[in-house]
């Protein structure tokens, strides 16, 4: 536990080092000089446009899966019920969704806390972040060994990406889920440089691997625990495509590689992987069909990162996202007074 507390204070330290290093947090500061609490939520959090609101409901899906290799042998991590439904409201300024996690009598549940959001500060800064918790994985493999479901697996990631483009941007992504992509022009782009920060966990009571593994890989993939700790550098480009019959689409990535702290336990010992390089992609796909009262946008999205546990063996992690919504804006269509 001790290790654990020490991670978590790592990760905050690079976590507030990384935020405070994006200059919105600066206007925000300056703004709060001059305004009140209530006149700053007002400004930033409130839409006094009633056409800008909508209704939604949605279906998404959300996972982590991870996964120890090594050059011939691979063992994955993927938990069940991964789908959700839900309810929320979105306008200009604001997208808030709830989603209730959908489980079957058929499967074993994997108990689980999963937030990724995406906002964009002022006119240059976008940011990502994500807080997971994941516990029961089924485990699987490419050397003809049955599936088995453990529930005595747990994982917990938490991190953040963020991208200060060059020019401004032109076109808000949250728009789009909002309901209110008018795009003016056929193509927008976009990009910048920006930096990143997570702290990625896992862990087994016994072993990572579990039985029948011994042949396939040697002692040191036999992971009890893993902590890690990561900060990097990331660039990346944002794009917006107006597409006929009132659709949009928009593609957006940001590679990054970075430096990673890692500790590893086994049954009987420990160590610290010599090799640090993180290298990392994140990825988001959108489509959007807006008309006058209703829109539908689907997005797809997520991350992949990739690092080196010595002694031949690498550990994966895949964050992935996506979501179908259909909304119903509030304030449209209404017909005016003498029309």
């Amino acid at each position: 536990m001790r290790i654990f507390a020490y991670m978590i204070k790592k990760f905050i330290i690079l976590f507030l080092f990384i935020v405070s290093s994006v200059s919105a947090q600066a206007q925000i500061l300056k703004e709060l000089d001059s305004l009140n609490f209530i006149e700053l939520v007002d400004k930033r959090f409130v839409d006094h446009e009633l056409a800008n609101y909508s209704l939604r409901v949605f279906t998404n899906y959300k996972v982590k899966r991870f996964a120890i290799r090594n050059s011939d042998f691979k063992s994955r991590y993927v938990p069940n019920n991964k789908y959700g439904i839900g309810l929320g409201f979105a306008s200009s300024k604001v997208l808030i969704d709830i989603a209730f996690n959908i489980k079957t009598k058929h499967e074993d549940v994997t108990r689980r806390f999963d937030m990724q959001g995406t906002t964009i500060i002022g006119k240059k800064n976008y940011v990502n972040f994500y807080v997971q918790s994941y516990k029961g994985y089924n485990v699987k493999n490419n050397f003809d060994q049955p599936t088995v479901f453990r529930d005595d697996i747990k994982s917990v990631t938490i991190g953040i990406n963020t991208l200060r483009t060059v020019p401004d941007i032109e076109f808000s992504y949250s728009m789009l889920k909002a309901g209110l992509d008018n795009v003016n022009r056929k193509v927008y782009i976009t990009g910048g440089f920006g930096a990143f920060a997570f702290y990625d966990y896992f862990s087994a009571e016994q072993d990572i691997l579990g039985d029948n593994s011994d042949m396939f890989f040697n002692e040191q993939a036999h992971i009890k625990r893993y902590n890690s700790a990561a900060a990097g550098v990331l660039g990346g480009l944002l794009s917006v495509f107006g597409l006929p019959y009132n659709i949009t689409a928009t593609c957006n990535i940001m590679p990054g590689v970075g430096l990673m702290y890692k500790h590893v336990t086994l049954a009987d010992s420990s160590y610290k992987p010599s090799n640090h390089l993180l290298l990392k992609v994140d990825y988001a796909l959108a489509l959007g069909y807006n008309m006058e009262r209703y829109y539908i946008n689907l997005i797809y999205g997520g991350g992949f990162y990739s690092t080196d546990l010595g002694y031949d063996n690498k550990y994966r992690f895949n964050l992935t996202k996506a979501k179908l919504a259909i909304g119903y804006k509030l304030g449209r269509g209404k017909k005016r007074n003498g029309n």
